[in-house]
């Protein structure tokens, strides 16, 4: 929960670099919470037409839509590549699993130009 948390409070940051933890976590949590938005859609019968999401679903989006992104770019960030590589995931089914390995692979060791990894323990 502490990551999702930073992932929060680092809000609008597409600086620095995100760790794997970081990411996946705030993704599990954006997951847990989406099925809990449909639920409470479902008891409080506010779901569109057909479907089983509906107002607190699209509420919870747009509020998460920033820090996603903000943490996706980061991520990216922590192997080496530009936030816009985003975009790769608008190539049919290619760009969206080269994008999974992206985020599946390891940070860069050392510092890159993004900033230092945030695995290392700066010891003073």
């Amino acid at each position: 929960m502490n990551w999702y948390v930073k992932c929060l409070k680092q809000y609008a940051d597409f600086s620095g670099r995100a760790r794997r933890t970081e990411y996946w976590m705030f993704a599990l949590f954006n997951l847990i919470f989406f099925i809990v938005a449909m639920v409470i859609d479902n008891i409080a019968k506010t779901t569109i037409e057909g479907l089983p999401y509906g107002l607190f679903y699209f509420l919870y989006s747009l509020a998460v839509l920033i820090p996603g992104l903000a943490v996706s770019v980061r991520r990216l960030h922590d192997v080496g590549k530009s936030g816009w590589m985003l975009l790769i995931a608008l190539i049919p089914l290619i760009g969206v699993i080269w994008l999974l390995v992206l985020m599946f692979t390891d940070s860069q060791f050392g510092e890159n130009q993004y900033g230092t990894n945030p695995k290392e323990i700066v010891t003073q």
